[in-house]
């Protein structure tokens, strides 16, 4: 901890170490106490012991979740004071908790111990999952709740908002009213639920705007741990474009039907087959390795990653095309 007058700062680093499970993104979360949900690993910061903050997070990678992460990238700053303390308990002297999201990004090996603590990425955000069409929790639950919290305060500014109202805060994160619906936009549609009340952690944060009768969407976390894991996929989406950051996780060889899978699964929508080859072909990112494998009973090449595009151009990412039923 380090003093700050009569409270203190303390610093914490949380990694959203995410993975695939076949298909599905996966992210590692455990068990942080009987009484809590599952949650990211964590630690305090220790000056002492750690020379910089990604070596101290990756120690916690490694002691928590026995993992050895590859790509890593600070992604989140969050502080607050009295988060953490039972209700009714004063904030005067509780240190201010100032927490410091990470992505990381890792192979699951076959057979691995940590494979149970891997969750499926889109129980914490059911409504981000558009792989086989607009998820029915939009249209069934979450938009009708949004619509009369925006509804209630739609004469005035979203104090949160930074000057925009709370209509305009629902057209931007959800793409109604004409307004498109941008996949990077994880985080602003959770911090909108969090601010209409709508998620379990508005409730147990004391929100005044926690609704009484709240809706279960998603799985809750501890802490500020949902809001973390929102910013990564949200990063990972928009890093896409431009790195080549899927093949992160990657075998060594793999199909181009599911290389296509994967991009599906972090982009969160399905894409066209014809289009996103042309695209990863022509954009010089894989190469054939010369060797075949049988899926469904047909024969498909092998292919790995063609490490020197990244010599070639600053940017060998995929633009990926708009949604497709292709």
């Amino acid at each position: 901890m380090i003093a700050t007058g009569g409270s203190g700062i303390e610093i914490n680093l949380t990694a959203v170490i995410l993975a695939m499970r076949g298909d599905d993104p996966v992210v590692y979360a455990s068990s942080l106490g009987a009484t809590m949900p599952p949650g990211l690993p964590s630690g305090p910061f220790d000056p002492g012991r750690h020379r910089t903050l990604e070596l101290g997070l990756r120690s916690f990678a490694q002691e928590q979740a026995g993992l050895t992460l590859g790509y890593v990238e600070q992604l989140y700053t969050f502080g607050d004071r009295g988060r953490l303390l039972p209700e009714g308990s004063g904030e005067a002297a509780a240190p201010h908790l100032v927490s410091i999201g990470y992505l990381a990004l890792t192979r699951m090996a076959a057979g691995a111990a940590q494979r149970e603590n891997f969750l499926p990425l889109y129980t914490f955000f059911p409504w981000e999952d558009w792989r086989g069409g607009r998820p029915d929790i939009l249209d069934r639950v979450l938009l009708p709740a949004l619509e009369r919290w925006a509804g209630e305060g739609e004469a005035s500014s979203d104090a949160e908002g930074r000057g925009l109202t709370r209509r305009e805060r629902l057209a931007l994160s959800f793409g109604v009213d004409g307004t498109p619906f941008d996949e990077e936009k994880v985080l602003e549609r959770y911090e909108l639920l969090y601010s209409a009340g709508l998620v379990d952690e508005a409730r147990r944060d004391r929100r005044q705007a926690a609704m009484p009768d709240r809706l279960r969407l998603g799985q809750v976390m501890p802490f500020d741990h949902r809001r973390i894991v929102a910013t990564a996929l949200g990063r990972l989406r928009g890093k896409l474009k431009y790195r080549p950051l899927v093949f992160e996780l990657m075998a060594d060889q793999f199909t181009l039907t599911d290389l296509q899978r994967k991009v599906e699964a972090i982009s969160g929508h399905h894409l066209h087959k014809q289009n996103f080859r042309r695209l990863v072909e022509t954009g010089g990112l894989v190469e054939p390795t010369g060797e075949q494998t049988t899926t469904k009973g047909r024969p498909a090449a092998l292919f790995r990653f063609r490490r020197e595009v990244l010599r070639e151009r600053p940017a060998p990412g995929l633009r990926l095309s708009a949604r497709g039923s292709g």
